[in-house]
């Protein structure tokens, strides 16, 4: 297929980088399911590829019926409290007409309710004379970071896409995931994640990570990339120039991270190259800063070095650049006010800046970023090209059709389809990091004795009884729990113990030396396999916590066939 010699085509011209075991082509058949389809699913019908400047002349009509304020407005992306849109967020899409909004978890808990309000707030942006629809975007990763819930589907994420290896479940994670925000009327998604899991302690991306080496990572973005894209859906690659080699938080903190230009080029970026080359439309920039590199102390995200001189100069880059959101201590510590970080934020080279709350209609960041317009003529400039740039984006990748979503499909959420898919993924992912000898694994029920699982997910629990039916249960509950454990323990002859913070390895601590046959379930992030953990007979990780992973996981325990994952 043309999609495999995209691929092929990546890996030798990034050669140097290839990683250290050849990618299979296709996946196995999971069990019990069989993978969708032979063909990949064909792009959206209303969705036009880019570059921009396909749509140049169009861009520049639209402009010349704008003023600067109508212009100005375009680069505002802002969030909105509640499940029903607030009139403050109406009047910024209808008297200030600005150019997205971003649905976060506490806007999405229903899915009926996000569609209507989505609905409302398109009509009122198509209503407007130039009729520019809305950018909706959301952070529907995949895994843990899910921002529509209510009735989506509850995916295994991206280190369990690393694990499984096969570009093709990155393409259909992106897919599936997008024809159901696809449904809901969001267009744009800040996804995938290629932060490479470069440090262990770096808790913020975790299972969010394809994994550690960079050009797999490229490829899979790609491919999820391109798969989202099939769906009517906008990619939003993050978090530039790279999140993963920091153990520190940009939501309260300024990450300041040792990498070097050279070695920032030779992998953090790699992924961005990658996908650069394989047409990503937009780009978060993050709030990180890379004193050892010409950046200095500022944040990437407020950084010309990076975003203009980088990412736009030496990478090619012509897509749209986000900013993560403004109101995060990562970059309002560096830019001072919100108003300054945001016009900041523009002359390095954004072309959108996200605020996760709506402010008033009059507040700082609108007056102070209106006189620089009036009164600065390289700031006029430099908005009328970031506002070019997202309009460039709405006409190349949306049609209006697509905005208005239709309640009645909600039905089809989640996408049965997808739903056969994702245990595929699940099962494909799961990776037996040690069986002791004699093994451990795999564990029928007639050979475990007496079982106590201990663990702290529902799911968990669910899948554990009916593949043990019978078995003792422990609930993590607080941090008092190790003795209770341990008693619990003694009764036991086998313990499946779930594993997914520092907290469960202090636990697992505590029934270390019982004498019982310890299982370890990884579930999330595998950097908590330490020494200690190793310690057990054996070891298995399953890299989320969905009800698929955990039945995986447990499926493979019990035999019902060889896990082929491998750590990412």
């Amino acid at each position: 297929m043309i999609f495999f010699l995209i691929l092929a085509g990546l890996l030798s011209q990034t050669a140097s980088q290839s990683p250290s075991e050849p990618r299979r082509e296709r996946p196995p058949e999971p069990p019990g399911s069989e993978l969708p389809g032979s063909a990949l699913p064909r792009p959206a019908a209303d969705l036009v590829r880019y570059p921009p400047e396909a749509v140049e002349k169009e861009v520049e009509e639209v402009l010349g019926k704008m003023n600067d304020s109508e212009i100005l407005a375009q680069t505002f992306m802002f969030g909105w409290q509640g499940t029903q849109p607030s009139p403050l967020i109406l009047e910024w899409v209808k008297n200030r007409r600005i150019g997205g909004v971003k649905v976060f978890g506490w806007n999405a808990r229903d899915i009926e309710t996000l569609a209507e309000t989505i609905a409302v707030l398109q009509k009122t942006a198509l209503a407007s004379p130039q009729g520019i629809p809305l950018l909706v975007a959301t952070d529907q990763e995949g895994g843990i970071v899910r921002h529509v819930k209510g009735a989506s589907s509850d995916t295994p994420g991206n280190m369990a896409i690393g694990a499984s290896s096969y570009p093709i479940d990155a393409y259909y994670s992106g897919f599936y995931i997008g024809r159901e925000l696809s449904l809901m009327g969001i267009n744009m998604n800040f996804a995938p994640v290629v932060d490479l899991a470069t440090r262990k302690d770096s808790r913020l991306i975790g299972p969010r990570s394809f994994g550690s080496d960079p050009v797999n990572t490229g490829i899979l973005g790609a491919a999820f990339m391109k798969g989202q894209a099939a769906a009517g859906i906008i990619s939003t690659a993050k978090h530039f120039p790279g999140h993963g080699d920091t153990s520190l938080d940009s939501h309260g903190t300024l990450p300041r991270i040792a990498a070097d230009e050279k070695t920032l080029w030779d992998r953090e970026l790699v992924p961005y190259r990658i996908m650069v080359k394989e047409g990503l439309p937009a780009i978060m920039s993050g709030h990180l800063a890379f004193p050892n590199t010409p950046g200095g102390q500022s944040p990437a995200s407020l950084s010309p070095w990076f975003l203009t001189g980088l990412l736009r100069t030496r990478m090619g880059y012509r897509g749209l650049i986000i900013t993560d959101d403004l109101r995060m201590y990562g970059a309002v510590q560096a830019g001072g006010s919100l108003a300054n970080t945001a016009k900041e934020a523009l002359l390095a080279g954004n072309d959108m800046i996200l605020v996760s709350s709506t402010p008033e209609l009059y507040s700082e960041i609108w007056m102070s970023l209106s006189r620089s317009m009036q009164n600065e003529a390289a700031f006029n400039a430099r908005v009328r090209e970031a506002a070019g740039r997202v309009l460039a984006l709405k006409l190349s990748g949306l049609k209006r059709a697509r905005h208005i979503p239709d309640t009645q499909k909600l039905q089809e959420i989640p996408d049965r389809e997808g739903a056969v898919f994702f245990r595929g993924l699940a099962a494909r992912s799961v990776t037996l990091i040690k069986n002791g000898d004699p093994p451990s694994v795999p564990l029928l029920p007639a050979g475990a004795g007496r079982v106590l699982l201990a663990g702290q997910y529902a799911d968990f629990f669910a899948a554990g009884r009916k593949a043990y039916p019978g078995a003792a249960s422990y609930l993590f509950e607080d941090s008092g729990s190790a003795a209770g454990l341990r008693r619990m323990a003694l009764n036991a002859d086998t313990v499946i113990f779930c594993l997914a913070d520092s907290e469960g390895q202090r636990l697992l601590e505590a029934i270390a030396n019982l004498g019982k046959k310890v299982i370890v379930i990884s579930a999330l992030n595998p950097s908590f396999i330490n020494d200690d953990v190793f310690r057990a007979d054996a070891i298995l990780a399953v890299y989320s916590y969905s009800a698929d992973s955990f039945t995986a996981g447990f499926s493979a325990l019990l035999g019902r066939f060889v896990p082929s994952g491998k750590l990412p």
